[in-house]
């Protein structure tokens, strides 16, 4: 059989999980390296397996210790350089088959359903991450929380839950990560201990190990559906009303730069991803990301991520490098996916120099809140300006923060549209378009409330609505918000 190497262990008999005295498995378990394709240093992406039965039924510690056993007499039975020469799926087979023979000749005794199990779990390890793949294969997850080899949480709809998913122990949970990562170049270890990555799909990863974590290796995903989410979805789901939505759009036409503030699991990137969508297909877009996770559908993207340090502790290229760097690639637009440091000054500088629509996203619980952290990111940069000089440059640079919550019942509101009006003594002055009242809950404990327009004449962004032809439709929209107020249209 393909992958055989030297000889097999003898036969021995024993029960599910157990062994006679000399029915030992094999050699100890070892972490395997990520395997590579048909060229080198080509990952193998890892086959969506379905959602396993039992992913949240807790299993034996028998289970765990013939698994462990199987699993180390199929490293000493497989031929790891010949596997890498094939495809994921005949790589998963072949597994499958020396598998199947090893718990054959041992005679482990197990139920079919079981032994199907053991198989999937094993190629999982082999090929893909190991007990993740049937979290990841889920769409409803949006996170995946693993805090140490026994512990690890889910969030669906909103709501955290613990699973009963576990490792065999730290050092499996380790290889994991460090399988992640280096499949974006990067490392994680007792000197590089944080760690930021993705998966293929563009899952945001976080890694944090020993020394600084300490009850083992601790691995935060957060996963993006597959079928990519559309502003008008949101309006399915209750996250924006319909005329909101539509204002939306024409903010994200019309060039506005937009801000998107909000709290940790909010949906920023999910709301700036939309938003993008309504940007021209002839516009050439540069993005700026830690982990890149943005997915514009426009045809002239040009995608930058940050570089950590390498093991001298040189190399590094920050965020600021890279927003700075975009100025001399010719951008209309510059969207930034995070903006958490001194990086704030030079976005601003690119908003207010010519480079009208440009985005990011940054935590706030506000919109007032997230123009006092821009002002506090570029004070911390060093940067020795008055402070009344870096509001004027907020509000000639920012002309909409669009604010994403979390409720405590687990939705997600757009709850605040916001325009940036100017100043008035050392006070920035804002002006909400749209807000999101809380009405009550339902029997079910899920919150009610509506979108309601503030009543407002005109935004400020109107004439550049003009100057692309978009009046009727916002005005439009405004007054579907506020059915009693005059037409806008002049």
């Amino acid at each position: 059989m393909f992958g055989k190497r030297g000889s097999t262990v003898a036969p021995a008999t024993g029960g599910f999980g157990r062994t006679t005295a000399n029915g030992d498995f094999g050699a100890p378990l070892i972490p395997v390296a990520p395997l590579v394709g048909a060229t080198a240093g080509q990952q193998i992406e890892p086959r969506p397996s379905a959602p396993a039965p039992t992913a949240d039924a807790k299993r034996s510690e028998d289970y765990f210790q013939t698994k462990s056993r199987i699993f180390g007499a199929l490293i000493e039975a497989i031929d790891l350089a010949q596997l890498a020469r094939l495809d994921a799926e005949s790589a998963r087979e072949e597994i499958r088959d020396i598998v199947n023979e090893i718990i054959a000749i041992r005679n482990v005794v197990m139920s079919i359903a079981e032994q199907e199990e053991l198989l999937e779990d094993i190629c999982n390890d082999v090929l893909g991450y190991g007990p993740l793949e049937p979290l990841l294969a889920r769409d409803d997850i949006s996170d995946v929380m693993v805090n140490g080899a026994e512990k690890t949480y889910i969030e669906v709809a909103g709501k955290v839950q613990n699973t009963h998913v576990r490792f065999r122990d730290n050092a499996q949970l380790l290889n994991i990560c460090q399988r992640i990562v280096s499949q974006v170049g990067r490392r994680v270890d007792e000197s590089s201990p944080i760690c930021d990555a993705r998966l293929p799909d563009g899952s945001r990863v976080n890694v944090i190990v020993g020394p600084l974590a300490l009850d083992g290796p601790t691995l935060t995903i957060r996963k993006f559906k597959k079928d990519k989410l559309t502003l008008d979805q949101l309006v399915r789901f209750g996250s924006i009303s319909p005329e909101g939505a539509e204002i939306l759009k024409i903010i994200g036409r019309v060039r506005c730069n937009v801000l998107i503030s909000g709290g940790t699991g909010s949906g920023k990137t999910t709301l700036l991803n939309c938003l993008t969508r309504y940007i021209d297909e002839d516009e050439r877009i540069i993005t700026c990301e830690d982990a890149a996770e943005l997915q514009l559908q426009q045809p002239h993207v040009v995608r930058l991520e940050t570089r950590p340090p390498n093991l001298e502790g040189e190399g590094m290229v920050s965020m600021r490098d890279l927003v700075k760097n975009c100025l001399r690639m010719r951008p209309e637009r510059i969207i930034v996916g995070e903006v958490r440091g001194p990086e704030a000054f030079d976005l601003l500088q690119a908003m207010n120099t010519g480079h009208d629509g440009s985005m990011g996203t940054l935590h706030a619980n506000s919109p007032r809140e997230a123009l006092s952290r821009l002002e506090s990111m570029i004070t911390m940069g060093g940067f020795t300006l008055p402070s009344k000089t870096i509001k004027e440059m907020i509000c000639t640079s920012v002309d909409v923060i669009v604010q994403a919550s979390r409720l405590r019942d687990g939705s997600r509101r757009i709850t605040h549209v916001t325009e940036v009006m100017g100043m008035e003594g050392d006070v920035i002055i804002t002006q909400d378009i749209l807000l999101y009242d809380i009405l009550g809950e339902d029997a079910n404990k899920k919150l009610l409330g509506r979108h309601r327009s503030t009543g407002i004449g005109r935004p400020r962004f109107w004439e550049r609505a003009r100057y692309f032809g978009e009046e009727n439709r916002l005005a439009a929209a405004i007054d579907a918000m506020d059915p009693d107020a005059p037409s806008r249209v002049a």
